[in-house]
């Protein structure tokens, strides 16, 4: 569970999508659509998943058929890299604004998928993107990650701000959603990388005492992290019985 690589071809579009939905955010996109490519950005950097795209699309005569198989595609590599779902939390929900914007999502690992779109966003365009648009990439990913995806606008006057806050706040309810066992193991394994280079440096005198303290100390707590989320995790499967 974790990884997902997927490549989507059909007479429109050409996708291909890594995904790593315990990363760190690194991201290479490129859908030859620049606001898509911002957007995708922001899925990735907000829920510290690693991604790559790469989509050639009939964009000579609209970007709905791209943007629409995109989000196909990252859902599907969603609902592959969750699996059986074992060691997520499920359900995510976030609320994230930008100046006058403010959006909130919330999602549910359900494999039942279902899309609601509550909020007016008005028919417009960000430099060439048609803002509409991002509904239906959001109803791709839905019915494909296998999601309950509830998405409201709640205000907002600038049709970029406004976009952005569900994007980021799609990325935040999703890593919400990731976090539990696999999501605890990642950050223990990322606070043991760290201290081990906290450690080389200190021998190669190039740190301070102090920082291995620190890398140590967030060791610890890494550790402690997914102790408590292994019990978590039990006392939940235990409840279902």
């Amino acid at each position: 569970m974790g990884n997902a690589r997927l490549h989507r071809k059909t007479n429109e579009t050409d996708v291909s999508l890594e995904l790593a939905i315990n990363g760190t955010g690194k991201r290479q996109i490129d859908t030859g659509i620049p606001f898509l490519d911002h957007m995708l950005a922001q899925i990735a950097q907000h829920g510290f998943f690693d991604l790559t795209v790469k989509a050639v699309g009939d964009t000579q005569i609209d970007f709905h058929h791209t943007v629409e198989d995109t989000g196909i595609t990252l859902g599907q590599a969603f609902a592959q890299a969750v699996g059986d779902k074992k060691g997520i939390r499920r359900y995510g929900h976030a609320v994230i604004p930008l100046n006058e914007a403010l959006a909130s999502v919330t999602v549910d690992f359900s494999g039942r998928p279902f899309f609601v779109f509550n909020g007016v966003l008005p028919k417009g365009k960000v430099g060439d993107f048609d803002v509409e648009l991002v509904e239906e990439f959001l109803q791709a990913f839905a019915n494909n990650a296998g999601v309950t995806l509830h998405v409201k606008v709640e205000y907002g006057n600038n049709l970029h701000h406004i976009a952005e806050t569900i994007f980021k706040a799609l990325a935040r309810a999703l890593d919400a959603a990731k976090a539990g066992v696999a999501k605890a193991e990642a950050d223990l394994e990322l606070a043991r990388s760290k201290q081990r280079r906290d450690a080389e440096l200190l021998h190669q005198g190039f740190v301070s005492e102090a920082v291995l303290d620190a890398s140590d100390a967030a060791l610890r707590a890494a550790r402690a992290g997914l102790d408590s989320a292994r019990a978590t995790q039990a006392a939940r499967a235990a409840d279902l019985r």
